[in-house]
């Protein structure tokens, strides 16, 4: 019997390997359904999965199906495509067994720059693709892992890295720069499929004399920019557009050197996938002083809205507010704050918050009240018709921090700021008007993981360090584990042979679960379970 198993497995991975295939554009335009093709699922962000074998009658019996271990933090999302999970790290990157999660192979480099995160990989035809902490542009061989071609995107000596996973529209691959140190201008940029070559480039900072750049006051500031791209956008095939928040402005917290609204930075932009141009823009937090970029998912909705069907892309920002828009046309339909805070005095005609300047950090500090999110993925039922969102409300003081000798901020930061107290929550938004249906309060624990929702009517996410299923509906908590860690990133689901698996990544872990097989004398008859050690 057991040299039966041990043939079983080899076969298994043999056949994840020989099978391990490719994803086409057909397969990209469609929605979601028993793969995981892309970092959101699909081409909306809604990372909702039609899978309901696992749903609220049932999830009260999920058990761990298998483990693999990384030994560095997974802030990625896995990939699963014909039987084949492909996942990173940064310089790393995996394919496992979808079935057994046994490794099939292993590519690793060595690199410089910023090993902060790697927040996943892109897979299209044959090949994986990924961006480093060097900021380089990798292309595997997804059957292989042998490394097809590998190119240059920006100089990580001035603080460059790439880690959000490209995103493939058409016969491009769109790249977002990241920088967490970084005191130069964001960007994006098309690269060429088949080689990395540049195909267009779009600067988050816009040139002296062109539109936005009033709203800067000279051109050295300009220069130190800021506006990074280091959260995966969405893409509307049939409007041709693709869609990306940016990072907050530089230095950070002083905002009496940079006076203005400073575009196009903390702002939701929408941009045509032929030639990168700026089709529309709203700004989430106009000469952000706080540290509330717009580094967020956004999610796209075909909906009612007031009565008839609407194009619709919503944000819940980092701000604190909640957008609602026509993507067509960058329509402002709804804008509201999401929970209390005090540096808005309000919005203005296109739907934009207006900053407070008596609640700008000072060098003696200033009091900040904030309710706000971050990078980790937010989700979107068409069942519940809700959006959640992980979120925290709180309070700090915020500082500019001069050079004693010069007067003048340093770095990109320029200042910082002091957390007094606050607390996490999740929050179920109804799209339609901006309110929250439910919310949790979480007691303790990181809330930096994102959202799954299925046709199960489930929600899945982290509280308080364990891993839970909440009733999409009603917030109601319906199975939960301490997985020996905190969710590192987002969960996400797929189908195999008829059954359900959740995948979660848990610090060096990456963890399956399912529901249990039926009876065979075997727990599993291919492979085995890796426990945590």
């Amino acid at each position: 019997m057991k040299k039966l198993l041990l043939a079983l497995a080899g076969a298994a991975g043999l056949w994840a390997q020989s099978s391990a295939q490719s994803v086409d554009m057909a397969m990209l335009l469609e929605r979601l359904g028993s793969s995981w093709p892309q970092h959101n699922g699909d081409y909306t962000g809604q990372r909702f999965s039609p899978l309901k074998q696992i749903n609220t009658s049932n999830v009260g019996s999920l058990t761990r199906a298998w483990a693999f271990e990384t030994r560095t933090a997974i802030k990625a999302t896995a990939l699963m495509v014909d039987g084949v999970v492909y996942f990173s790290v940064p310089d790393n990157v995996w394919a496992a067994d979808a079935r057994t999660g046994k490794e099939i192979w292993h590519f690793s480099r060595t690199s410089l720059g910023d090993h902060l995160a790697s927040r996943g990989v892109t897979l299209f035809r044959n090949q994986i693709y990924f961006g480093t902490p060097d900021a380089h542009l990798i292309s595997l061989d997804a059957k292989t892992g042998a490394k097809n071609w590998e190119v240059v995107v920006a100089d990580w000596k001035f603080g460059y890295y790439i880690s959000a996973a490209p995103l493939v529209v058409k016969d491009k691959l769109l790249v977002g720069m990241s920088g967490d140190q970084l005191d130069m201008p964001g960007f994006l940029e098309a690269r060429d499929l088949t080689d990395g070559k540049l195909v267009w480039r779009w600067d988050a900072i816009p040139k002296p004399g062109e539109p936005g750049s009033e709203t800067w006051p000279n051109q050295e500031i300009m220069a130190h920019g800021g506006g990074a791209t280091w959260v995966q956008g969405v893409y509307d095939p049939q409007l041709n557009l693709t869609y990306w928040g940016t990072g907050n402005p530089h230095p950070v917290h002083a905002g009496n050197v940079r006076k203005g609204a400073n575009l196009y930075t903390c702002s939701l932009v929408a941009l045509d996938v032929d030639t990168g141009k700026l089709k529309w823009y709203i700004q989430t937090s106009p000469h952000d002083t706080h540290d509330r970029d717009a580094n967020q998912t956004p999610i796209l909705i075909d909906a009612d809205y007031q009565g008839r069907p609407r194009k619709l892309i919503a944000m819940a920002s980092r701000s604190g507010y909640f957008f609602l828009l026509d993507r067509a046309t960058g329509e402002s339909l709804i804008t509201v704050p999401y929970g209390a805070q005090n540096w808005s005095a309000g919005v203005d005609k296109r739907g934009q918050p207006i900053p407070r300047e008596d609640v700008e950090p000072t060098v003696d500090g200033a009091f900040f009240e904030g309710t706000t999110t971050n990078w980790y993925s937010p989700s979107y039922s068409p069942d519940t018709r809700l959006f959640y969102v992980n979120a925290s409300h709180g309070f700090s003081i915020g500082y500019l921090m001069p050079d004693p000798e010069t007067g003048k901020v340093e770095d990109h930061q320029g200042g910082g700021s002091t957390s007094l107290w606050s607390e996490n929550m999740l929050l179920a938004i109804d799209y339609q008007t901006g309110k929250i249906r439910w919310s949790r309060v979480r007691s303790g624990g990181a809330g930096g993981n994102g959202i799954l929702t299925t046709a199960g009517g489930l929600v899945f996410t982290n509280e308080s360090g364990r891993l839970v299923a909440l009733d999409a509906a009603t917030g109601k908590m319906l199975w939960h584990v301490n997985p020996g860690g905190n969710m590192s990133g987002a969960p996400m689901t797929y189908e195999l042979d008829g059954r359900q698996f959740i995948l979660t990544p848990v610090g060096g872990w990456l963890y399956a679960w399912a529901l249990p097989e039926p009876a065979t004398g075997l727990r599993h008859p291919i492979g085995q379970v890796l426990e945590h050690r």
